[in-house]
């Protein structure tokens, strides 16, 4: 079983552009015909997961907030990067080396943003320039205690 990170961009945006601060060393783009457009970057090696940006429109988003409460959003365009990572690091890595491609994305571009763990689980809200961490229990596990875009 992996584990999934996914960061939704609200907006209409190129996904090269996202693409370029997620993966920096580059991108391929999937050749399936009749799917959406799919760029994704192999880093097992170098950051411990892969990654997958693609677009989409009539987004609906939801997961669990830090009270137990259920946080709902539902942008009219976005961007999803998905960070795949195996279920088990040993080098401890991939969390790290994930939040730090966060924090590019989230450098590199204005928009309203959200990071959620497995569908499930809130990690991080950006809404009209305010950055916000939830779950800090999972931001100390890992030795990451917040974000500094």
């Amino acid at each position: 079983m992996a584990i999934e990170y996914r960061l939704t961009l609200a907006g209409d945006i190129p996904l090269e552009q996202v693409a370029a601060l997620a993966a920096p060393d580059g991108v391929e783009e999937s050749a399936l015909p009749g799917y959406p457009r799919l760029l994704g970057a192999d880093l097992t090696h170098t950051s411990g997961y892969s990654v997958s940006v693609y677009g989409g429109s009539n987004g609906y988003f939801d997961a669990e907030n830090d009270d137990g409460s259920q946080w709902e959003w539902e942008p009219g365009t976005y961007v999803n990067i998905v960070f795949h990572m195996p279920k088990d690091d040993p080098a401890g890595r991939a969390a790290p080396d994930m939040v730090a491609a966060v924090a590019r994305v989230l450098a590199g571009r204005p928009e309203d943003a959200a990071l959620v763990l497995n569908g499930n689980w809130l990690l991080l809200t950006r809404t009209a320039g305010t950055l916000a961490t939830h779950q800090p229990e999972w931001w100390n596990s890992y030795g990451v205690r917040g974000l500094r875009p």
